[in-house]
């Protein structure tokens, strides 16, 4: 019954699986620059990262880090809301999706940090006020909190991600036709949260790596 249930988060379907394939899909569909006047697609996209670019700004202080994380922000929303067509591979719901962003980036920026501004990586371990008893231990913490980063934003975003699959998968298990009208009321809550999971889960993603950025 477990291998069943978690089969459909199998990648591997096949000798020449292409269920990977899905994360690049939303480039069919991106609105590109044809017409003259713009589509409700086009303004829609454009007033989402003017909206987080305002946002990011009074978070973010160095200049070029915003468009690396709303294309962070756009890349996890399709496929976010990809993964609740039938169907269609939720590769966000795989640590090997979400730990091949977080890992490089956060690595990225300790390097930068730590090469380039190391007393300010060393400031960041001992917070302001801290007793002089308790500096050593705070460093330790303070070190494991830094290394763990990557790992909890990818396990975080899997884990939310799947969660809502795995209910309707057990939801959709049930064949009786008495719990049809039951089943589908809930099958509707159930999507319209998972809508709503999709979007959040991007954005808590992109304003976390951009609050561990600005750190440095």
């Amino acid at each position: 019954m477990m291998n069943n249930l978690f089969s459909v988060f199998d990648p591997c379907t096949g000798l020449a699986s292409m269920n990977w394939l899905s994360t690049i899909i939303f480039l069919v569909i991106m609105p590109y620059k044809m017409w003259m006047t713009q589509n409700k697609i086009t303004l829609s996209m454009s007033m989402i990262c003017k909206t987080l670019n305002k946002e990011m700004l009074m978070l973010m202080k160095y200049k070029g880090t915003n468009l690396i994380m709303i294309s962070f922000f756009m890349l996890l929303l399709f496929n976010n809301l990809m993964g609740l067509a039938p169907y269609v591979f939720t590769s966000s719901a795989h640590l090997t999706f979400s730990l091949t962003m977080a890992l490089p980036m956060w690595m990225a920026l300790m390097i930068y940090g730590w090469l380039n501004k190391t007393n300010s990586m060393f400031s960041h371990l001992v917070p302001n006020g801290t007793p002089g008893i308790l500096m050593p231990f705070m460093v330790m913490i303070e070190t494991i909190s830094n290394i763990i980063r990557p790992g909890s934003l990818a396990v975080r975003l899997t884990a939310n991600m799947i969660a809502g699959h795995l209910l309707m998968t057990l939801l959709g298990s049930d064949k009786s036709m008495l719990m049809l009208v039951s089943t589908m009321i809930i099958f509707i809550s159930l999507m319209m949260f998972e809508l709503a999971v999709a979007m959040i889960q991007s954005y808590v993603f992109m304003t976390l790596m951009t609050l561990y950025s600005s750190e440095i």
